[in-house]
C-alpha cells in the first residue's frame, strides 16, 4: 500500500467550497480520518463545511502548536509507512506556504514519504496574479516590524531592493492594523511606486486595486479594518 501526506488548501474566508476547492480534493478531504492542523477548531470547521464520510468526532486531528517537536511529528506521520493517508491543513489557504506546516512536509520528505499537494486558494499567488505587478520576481515577507519607525525603514529598504531588482514586494498585517499599515505605506514609499491592495480574496468582500502611491493619496482610504489584506508594491 502507498500512503501519502496530502496538502489540502482551506478557504480564505466565507465562500462556498465548490468555488475554491476542486471536487476531487473535496472528496479526498472528506474521506480522510487523520489530519495535522495548525488549529483543530479551524480544521473541524473546514471538514464540517465540505462534509465527511465519518462523524467528525471519529476523525483524529493533531494540533501543530509551537511546542510540537520533530519526534512528535515523526510519530504522527509513522502510519503513512503502513499505507495510511494523512491530511495537512493550514488556518487558511495553502498549507506549508508561509505556514508552519512546512516542517511537517520537510519531515515527510526526510522519512521518504509521498507528499501530494492539492489545488486550492493561495492568497499570495491570487493577489500577485491580480496585481499587475512583476510575477516573475517577487518576495513575500510576512509581517513588517510593529514599531512605526522600524516599519517605515523596512518598507523603504524593500522598496530600494524592488527598484534594483524589479522585484514585487509582498506583505501582510494583522487585520486590525491594516489601516495603519496602509497609511505607513503611503507615507514611506515614493510617489511612482505601484501599490496593490488585495482585500478578502475569494470572498464576497474581495477588492483588488493597484495604483501609484501618488494616485492612492488622491483617493479616500479603502475599508480594510478587520479584513484579511495583502499589500504588494513594485518600485521603478
Amino acid at each position: 500500500m502507498n500512503g501519502a501526506l496530502h496538502l489540502i488548501p482551506v478557504g480564505l474566508g466565507d465562500a462556498p467550497p465548490e468555488r475554491w476547492l476542486p471536487a476531487e480534493a473535496r472528496a479526498l478531504a472528506g474521506r480522510l480520518d487523520t489530519y495535522i492542523a495548525e488549529n483543530a477548531k479551524t480544521a473541524r470547521a473546514f471538514l464540517k463545511l465540505i462534509g465527511t464520510v465519518r462523524p467528525l468526532q471519529e476523525i483524529t486531528i493533531h494540533t501543530l502548536s509551537d511546542k510540537v517537536d520533530a519526534a512528535q511529528i515523526k510519530a504522527w506521520l509513522a502510519p503513512i509507512k503502513a499505507g495510511a493517508e494523512i491530511g495537512l491543513v493550514s488556518e487558511a489557504g495553502c498549507p506549508a506556504v508561509a505556514d508552519p506546516g512546512a516542517k511537517v512536509v520537510d519531515a515527510a520528505h526526510k522519512l521518504g514519504m509521498t507528499v501530494k499537494p492539492w489545488v486550492g486558494p493561495s492568497s499570495i499567488l491570487l493577489a500577485l496574479m491580480a496585481s499587475g505587478l512583476d510575477g516573475q520576481r517577487f518576495a513575500f515577507h510576512g509581517y513588517a516590524p510593529v514599531d512605526a519607525a522600524e516599519r517605515a525603514k523596512q518598507l523603504r529598504a524593500w522598496e530600494q531592493h524592488s527598484a534594483r531588482h524589479n522585484q514585487t514586494q509582498m506583505l501582510i498585517e494583522t487585520p486590525y492594523r491594516n489601516a495603519a499599515m496602509f497609511a505607513t505605506l503611503l507615507a514611506s514609499l515614493k510617489g511612482d511606486t505601484r501599490l496593490c491592495v488585495a482585500r478578502s480574496v475569494t470572498t464576497a468582500d474581495e477588492w483588488i486595486v493597484t495604483r501609484s502611491v501618488s494616485d492612492w493619496k488622491q483617493q479616500p482610504a479603502p475599508q480594510l479594518d478587520k479584513l484579511p489584506t495583502l499589500f504588494l508594491y513594485l518600485a521603478r
